[in-house]
């Protein structure tokens, strides 16, 4: 993905920053199977411009039969017309004078998906940034076993395509491509297919250049080739890749010799003339397809103030929110953003607030429950509390089956609670099938495995989140949790085995009566696990660790807070949840020994009895 605000027509600005509401206007909002489109101008030009995305999305499904479509998260698209309206709502870095001039844009999160379009823009591809970000996007299923450069090469392929009343034309030339191509040399194709996120031809601007002009041309070169000669190499390519065979390998199976293949298209990029394709949509939306409805001058303003704080622009979205708030104090969606912009500050109390608000205020949005009970989580929580959460994540689910965020915070409470560790795993797993590039939700599910004491399972989770990684820091952190849990499966061996050899030295050992025996018993202790009932408070506590003991696999220490310090124990330090705020670590963590003098905050639960000791569960180093 090209760094940077996504542009599209170039253009000199000269006009200032318009206010964020100086009038009212007339907004209207279709809804179509796939996309939510809300606009100041028509319920007509609504209409047609969710028609023209439904085609986009038609023309994927007969290409990528195969291919998930439909992200969890909303495609929202605000089309605007006029440059005023436009820039209350464009990037704040590009308002100054002399600033280029957008004509649209992608903003895509977790949580939701955001276009801008100006319905007046210039130029003769205007949305084709747009339509390169929704390849992306229709992609990132495929993230596990994509390479790089078919992933760009298809959104560069993609991102010129002509949507007209009756048909699409895809694969008009890059003109910026093929210049770049015809004056630089071929990057080898081995390097080419190899190239991923830490590659220099993928992050430095000539070598990444190249990298994306090349992509392309191979893309349509290939395209070309399967149209001609009615096969399709292409989808062979891809059929292999899903099965996990080596992309270079792949590459040679599907298209053959690979130096003759860069020779071919050498040749092709410097032709005169190069091919577009044609293709008949069946997805000519009619009236029952499609619901429109008026939106209210408070719900039109929650909905620009929900996409200028996504956009960054915190001090317009809260002058927009605090107006919407005025004229309707029950605004879900306001509430909902004030709950995004706080936690995006670093308010978490303060956007738990917002959040629990819009809960009580419509349950019906999954978002809302998601992240209450996210950033309840934080906290510590009374037991009226605890219930609240799982019942929002829950209902999160149930709203929307295919977010994965709420299956993976729900696999987070449980796990770290110890309960319910099977439904934990499959909350887990369902969260990794949703998004399979995610490293943190497979680290989520290893810590599930560690907690079910499975840390074979839990290794073999952490080494394919290991091949995922895609910067340093997740792969320290990756390679610390696999070292953790390897530490741990170990250890549980060597108990197995030494009581696996007592219980057959028992067996062994006749069944005599005096002395003897009860010596021997006496000399070879059997090994007891002591029992803990989680059935007391679950709580939190922060202050400075001390007094750090191991024992074979238990673990004792005791937390300083204020005046007071706590004791704790852990049969299992493996079994502990290990992470730090603010920092990563130098190195690989030693609880044993790291852990004496160090500030943090200690999650544990105390047991029915208070004669035993509270069970250690997690640990957040702090700087």
């Amino acid at each position: 993905m090209r760094r940077g605000i996504l542009l599209l027509a170039v253009f000199l600005v000269t006009a200032s920053l318009a206010r964020a509401r100086d009038k009212t206007e007339n907004w209207i909002e279709v809804r179509s199977p796939h996309f939510t489109v809300a606009t100041n101008s028509n319920e007509k030009q609504a209409r047609r411009v969710a028609d023209q995305f439904e085609r986009m999305r038609s023309v994927f499904h007969v290409l990528l039969p195969k291919t998930q479509l439909d992200p969890a998260a909303p495609i929202i698209v605000l089309a605007v017309n006029g440059e005023k309206e436009f820039r209350s709502l464009e990037p704040e870095a590009y308002l100054a004078k002399g600033q280029l001039k957008l004509g649209g844009l992608f903003l895509p999160s977790e949580e939701k998906n955001y276009i801008l379009m100006r319905l007046d823009a210039e130029g003769e591809h205007p949305y084709s940034v747009v339509y390169h970000e929704y390849t992306h996007l229709l992609m990132s299923k495929g993230a596990e076993w994509l390479p790089l450069w078919l992933n760009e090469g298809l959104a560069e392929f993609f991102q010129n395509t002509d949507i007209h009343e009756k048909d699409v034309v895809l694969g008009r030339p890059s003109i910026d491509n093929i210049m770049w191509l015809r004056e630089n040399l071929l990057l080898p194709l081995p390097t080419l297919l190899a190239v991923d996120h830490n590659s220099p031809y993928y992050h430095e601007e000539n070598k990444g250049s190249i990298f994306y002009a090349e992509s392309w041309a191979l893309v349509h070169y290939i395209w070309v080739q399967d149209s001609e000669n009615k096969r399709s190499s292409l989808g062979d390519y891809v059929d292999l890749l899903t099965k996990r065979v080596d992309p270079i390998a792949a590459a040679t199976t599907a298209f053959g010799e690979l130096n003759k293949l860069k020779e071919s298209l050498r040749l092709y990029v410097h032709q005169s003339r190069f091919k577009t394709f044609g293709i008949k949509t069946a997805t000519e939306m009619d009236d029952s397809q499609s619901k429109a409805q008026p939106l209210a001058p408070a719900q039109a303003d929650a909905l620009r103030a929900d996409f200028l704080a996504y956009n960054g622009r915190t001090k317009d979205a809260r002058l927009l929110l605090n107006h919407v708030l005025q004229e309707d104090p029950n605004n879900t969606s306001a509430h909902e953003t004030m709950g995004y912009l706080e936690f995006r500050e670093g308010h978490v109390d303060e956007a738990r607030k917002w959040y629990a608000q819009a809960v009580q205020f419509d349950s019906q949005s999954y978002l809302a429950n998601y992240y209450y009970a996210a950033m309840s989580m934080q906290g510590r929580l009374t037991a009226d509390e605890e219930t609240r959460v799982e019942d929002s994540l829950r209902r999160a689910i149930k709203l929307n089956p295919s977010f994965a965020p709420s299956y993976d915070r729900l696999a987070v409470f449980l796990g770290s609670r110890h309960r319910s560790l099977e439904e934990a795993q499959m909350m887990g797993l369902s969260a990794v099938t949703l998004d399979p590039g995610n490293v943190g939700y497979r680290m989520n599910v290893a810590n599930v495995l560690m907690a079910m004491e499975r840390p074979q399972a839990a290794v073999m989770v952490l080494q394919a989140a290991a091949k995922l990684a895609k910067t340093p820091e997740e792969s320290q952190w990756i390679d610390n949790a696999l070292v953790h849990a390897q530490e741990f499966q170990l250890e549980r061996e060597r108990v197995q085995t030494q009581q696996k050899f007592m219980d057959e030295q028992d067996k062994a050992q006749p069944a005599t009566s005096g002395s003897t025996g009860a010596s021997t018993d006496t000399a070879r202790p059997r090994l007891v696990r002591r029992e803990f009932v989680p059935t007391g408070p679950h709580r939190f506590v922060t202050g400075v660790i001390q007094d750090v003991h191991c024992d074979s696999e238990s673990m004792d220490l005791a937390v300083k807070a204020g005046g007071k310090t706590i004791s704790l124990h852990s049969d299992n330090y493996y079994k502990i949840s290990f992470s730090a705020l603010g920092f990563q670590p130098s190195s690989d963590l030693k609880p044993c020994s790291d852990l004496q003098g160090r500030p943090a905050k200690i999650e544990y639960q105390e047991s029915a009895d208070k004669s035993v000791t509270a069970h250690l569960l997690s640990i957040e180093l702090h700087k």
